[in-house]
């Protein structure tokens, strides 16, 4: 799982017929070992499985195990918005 950032959304009236009525959200995943404030410069499409909004810090899976939130696991997902984060506590050295 990663963390990242909701920016925008996209809106595709043409695609594929098993994302039909999935939300789609742009997301900027978080660098690895330092806080929330320094996004990558990574942007990725993601769908929607929790009701996410522009603004939120989420939990988002990548590769095959993006498409499994489908109903149709064949779903050409490569990313997948799978909660939203209410809080974050680190330690220091992050």
């Amino acid at each position: 799982m990663l963390l990242a950032k909701v920016v925008g959304t996209v809106v595709a009236t043409k695609k594929n017929e098993t994302l039909v009525g999935s939300k789609l959200l742009i997301v900027k995943p978080l660098r690895k070992g330092i806080d929330e404030a320094r996004e990558s410069d990574e942007i990725l499409v993601a769908v929607d499985s929790v009701g996410a909004g522009v603004g939120e810090l989420v939990l988002m899976v990548t590769g095959s195990t993006a498409s499994r939130i489908m109903a149709n696991d064949r779903a050409p997902v490569d990313a997948a918005v799978i909660g939203i984060v209410d809080d974050l506590e680190m330690s220091g050295g992050y």
